[in-house]
């Protein structure tokens, strides 16, 4: 499907779940997330290939070493998130995109709308959390 006929699509209850059109749009706006996410990338190589060994201030030095040393942190979180957008994609080309992990009902699309490599229904990540809080307050 064209991507021109996507961009003012927005998914509707009303309509079949996951259909070829949902299925589509999802899959468009994960790649946008995606190739937004590695064009960052490029920044953050740039950014660290600067030397701060040769500013002579030891303060601005530090807080060049600090603000490289957050950016590497954001760029971990984001490569863990390239994997999770990489198992969606992998997921719409399956067939199962869409779909609870735990219980097989359809995830909300207003969920995923907010979180598009979502893998349990909002339901069953509440029941998750919820144990994970009574495994961790033990």
């Amino acid at each position: 499907m064209a991507d021109t006929t996507l961009n003012d699509y927005i998914p509707s209850e009303d309509e079949e779940f996951m259909n070829p059109r949902q299925q589509a749009y999802f899959r468009m706006r994960l790649e946008q997330w995606k190739n937004d996410i590695l064009a960052g990338t490029k920044s953050t190589i740039n950014n660290l290939q600067e030397d701060s060994s040769n500013l002579p201030d030891v303060v601005d030095r530090a807080s060049s070493e600090s603000d490289k040393a957050l950016e590497l942190r954001t760029r971990d979180r984001q490569r863990k998130l390239i994997s999770k957008i990489d198992s969606a994609l992998r997921r719409i080309d399956e067939g199962t995109y869409g779909y609870c992990d735990e219980t097989g009902e359809p995830i909300s699309l207003r969920r995923l709308e907010a979180r598009p490599t979502a893998t349990l229904s909002l339901e069953a990540q509440e029941r998750h959390e919820r144990k994970e809080r009574t495994v961790r307050d033990d």
